[in-house]
């Protein structure tokens, strides 16, 4: 009996809420700027220490408002944003940021996490790069 209750407050209560909420936030994103990431997660593999490695990061707005890039932060100093968009991208338009890893006292894997904040719709954006730094082998 209690199960059925549940069941019956799930369909009738709860998920009409949520289809709700749903709704809002996709509408929500179709009225500004949305930053979407091509690749949001990206794996560099072996590395020796003390390496600088490069990446980009390709995204597209698909919003209908010029997406604005604020700032994008890090969790470390070895992570570096090199550039990105300082001008409005448009609705539809490409564009890139480009990350370096600087692996100088990194041993082991290295997971790292960029927020990029923005007037999206759909909220900050976080890029992840990963690596497994090892010790260069000495001469």
């Amino acid at each position: 009996m209690k199960a059925s209750l549940l069941i019956f407050g799930y369909y009738f209560f709860l998920l009409p809420q949520l289809i709700t909420v749903a709704n809002a936030q996709n509408k929500l994103a179709k009225e500004g700027a949305t930053l979407s990431i091509e690749k949001p997660f990206f794996e560099f593999g072996e590395i020796y220490e003390g390496d600088k490695v490069q990446h980009v990061f390709k995204f597209t707005n698909i919003g209908n408002q010029p997406l604005i890039i604020i700032n994008v932060e890090v969790t470390c100093g070895c992570t570096m944003p090199k550039g990105w968009p300082r001008d409005p991208v448009m609705p539809g338009d490409r564009a890139e940021l480009q990350v370096q890893f600087n692996s100088v006292g990194q041993l082991g894997k290295q997971n790292k996490v960029l927020t990029v904040i923005s007037n999206s719709a759909t909220g900050n954006a976080r890029l992840t790069i990963s690596a497994n730094v090892v010790e260069k082998k000495k001469e």
